[in-house]
């Protein structure tokens, strides 16, 4: 086992070198750019379309507007809010939530076009339902001659949708469950399989019913949480927000068991585990947001920008503060005197932060993990048999659906190191293809967002 976590380590460490954060952060800011920061022009739209205000149930599609939001944020605040920023913040230090911010920001601009191009480019079959995703806007919208670049995208999303989608999460469900409540790491990857199961094989219409419901009832339990942590610790925001800016780019010497000792390793997992938690320019919302019902794809795309505002800018901040304003990133400690790491840091935050009214505020981690991981489960079932729709038809969504969820038991029973480097590393190669293609498609995106803005009226009317 030690040779294979090896090997993963060294993929990861290709797979996120300097190159490809380049490629990432330089896609999300040319996008901007381009687009003359429409994540922050078009805020107002968006939440208008997302309301409801134009919806029309008659249009092609499988989900509305909220519904294709919710299922794409079910699948985006997951593990990676809760672990994942724990595990960036105890590698790369307090300074690497400031990078998961930054990939955040210019994340939305991504995630606008990606979801845009998937939604106008989408196949509606003879039954109604539709497909999309980066695997159809690469083949249709860069030619044919780039259908090779589509097939990559689609093997690989499959891929991440067993590993980084499914294993991680289960994963976390079952460290949890055995530290707090002696439950056998089996046992849960047997339940949380099935529960997957049940939910999966409705397709998205099911997942998108489920999600819509779920994920503003967990997102609101676990803000409300961290949200009386920080202001039980109020005074410790400001000192804490100086520390995340301040590491952000003067990270510390490495003392004990803190890693983050140069700039770049702290940039690094702040964005790995940004890209993580978002997935703008990854490619796998789009899939969800093809299913929208509107015959407007730029509404669509307006819609699929408030996903990293949510989910880092806001959630992940959450943890992240909590982390740090009760100190536990560089004093808690486990059983054998190392620094805790994962879900089980940010449970002991919780613990400090909540311990003047609430002796087990611990109780809120374990509550919402098993929340977010399912959520996360089902949503990227869909991505995945979307994908192997497109590469081998019909017939082959059913042995995925029962292969996904083996891998929910297989990942549960799995070390946290081992499967952790393996989303990196499936994250990273997915998202290559679907970056050049947003990119070789930028400017057609450019012209159909300014032409449809000129049409509909000036941002502030809209």
């Amino acid at each position: 086992m030690e040779s294979v976590q090896s090997i993963v380590n060294t993929l990861s460490g290709i797979v996120w070198g300097v190159p490809f954060l380049i490629l990432l952060v330089g896609t999300g800011v040319w996008l901007s750019l381009l687009l003359r920061f429409v994540q922050i022009r078009k805020l107002k739209h968006a939440y208008h379309v997302v309301r409801g205000k134009f919806d029309n149930p008659d249009d092609a599609g499988d989900i509305s507007h909220f519904q294709a939001l919710s299922a794409a944020l079910s699948a985006t605040i997951g593990i990676g809010n809760i672990a994942g920023v724990a595990t960036a913040i105890h590698y790369g230090g307090p300074g690497a939530l400031f990078w998961m911010w930054i990939t955040a920001f210019f994340g939305m601009a991504s995630k606008g076009v990606e979801c845009f191009l998937a939604h106008h480019y989408r196949v509606i079959h003879e039954d109604g339902s539709a497909s999309g995703g980066p695997m159809y806007y690469i083949t249709r919208g860069l030619g044919s001659n780039f259908k090779w670049l589509g097939i990559v995208f689609a093997f690989l999303a499959m891929v991440a949708s067993l590993g980084s989608a499914n294993m991680v999460q289960s994963n976390t469900v079952a460290q949890r469950f055995s530290t707090d409540l002696n439950i056998p790491s089996w046992v849960t990857g047997v339940v949380l399989a099935a529960l997957v199961g049940l939910v999966i094989v409705g397709g998205i219409r099911r997942i998108g019913s489920v999600a819509s419901r779920l994920v503003p009832a967990m997102t609101g339990i676990y803000v409300l949480g961290g949200g009386a942590v920080l202001l039980l610790n109020l005074g410790e925001v400001p000192a804490a927000l100086g520390t995340i800016f301040g590491h952000a780019f003067s990270p510390p010497g490495a003392t004990g068991g803190f890693l983050g000792s140069t700039f770049l390793f702290t940039l690094t997992w702040g964005m790995k585990r940004g890209l993580f938690s978002n997935e703008a320019g990854q490619g796998s919302a789009p899939i969800a947001h093809a299913a929208a019902k509107t015959k407007f794809s730029v509404r669509e795309g307006a819609v699929a920008m408030l996903g990293p505002l949510i989910d880092t800018i806001i959630v992940c901040s959450i943890t992240g503060l909590v982390i740090v304003v009760t100190g536990a990133w560089k004093t808690a400690l486990d059983a054998e005197g190392k620094l805790l790491n994962g879900a089980d840091l940010t449970a002991e935050a919780f613990r400090r932060g909540l311990a003047p009214i609430f002796a087990h505020g611990d109780a809120i981690v374990t509550i919402a993990v098993p929340l977010f991981a399912f959520s996360t489960a089902i949503a990227w079932s869909y991505y995945g048999d979307r994908c192997v729709e497109f590469l081998f038809g019909e017939k082959g969504i059913i042995p995925y659906r029962l292969v996904f969820t083996v891998c929910t038991f297989i990942g549960a029973t799995q070390t946290l190191e081992l499967v952790w480097g393996m989303a990196d590393v499936a994250n990273g190669l997915m998202a290559a293809p679907n970056l050049i293609g947003l990119i070789g498609l930028s400017f057609f995106a450019k012209r159909q967002w300014d032409g449809y803005f000129a049409k509909n009226g000036d941002w502030w009317k809209v």
